[in-house]
């Protein structure tokens, strides 16, 4: 079982974010978007840099609308919501984002909320770096997958009883 992915680029084959991790794009995004419409999902990463690209790109944005439009899932996290608001597919939905100045101001139109994931219909969003795993739990499970198998395994509700990490270690 499982699904299949592809990363993809907007601007060549190995991208580096902005925590100097490098990563090799499966497919990159050229002048036509005709080759990216037929997956059942969208999904944007977050980080203040890489939005401000995909924000400005044409292409991301027409592909958003097409998914949205086409009632396919749209996901984005942390600071990626802010493409969905500039794509216009925002108003009157719920949704999260990673808070403050830098992103609520464009989620006027929609209703924020700051739960760790937020899902309405089709489109699944997620505040930040330490909501990555709830956000592919809430993607699993929407493509039809089996979550609760994957989180047995990740010993997930184990981590979730020690939230601060220090709750059994030794004093000093």
């Amino acid at each position: 079982g499982g699904f299949s992915v592809d990363a993809v680029s907007t601007a060549g084959e190995w991208v580096t974010g902005g925590h100097a991790i490098t990563i090799r794009a499966d497919k990159v995004l050229g002048r036509d978007n005709g080759d990216f419409l037929h997956y059942d999902m969208i999904v944007l990463p977050g980080g203040w840099d890489g939005v401000a690209h995909l924000q400005d790109d044409t292409r991301v944005l027409e592909l958003v609308r097409h998914y949205d439009r086409s009632g396919k899932f749209v996901a984005a996290m942390c600071a990626g919501p802010n493409v969905l608001a500039k794509a216009g597919i925002l108003a009157g939905r719920k949704m999260t984002a990673y808070p403050g100045d830098r992103t609520e101001p464009f989620y006027r139109d929609a209703t924020y909320l700051s739960d760790t994931v937020v899902r309405d219909g089709k489109l699944i969003t997620s505040r930040g770096p330490g909501t990555a795993l709830p956000f592919a739990f809430a993607l699993v499970d929407a493509l039809g997958g089996d979550s609760a198998a994957i989180k047995r395994s990740f010993l997930y509700d184990e981590m979730k009883a020690w939230p601060d990490g220090l709750a059994n270690a030794p004093a000093k």
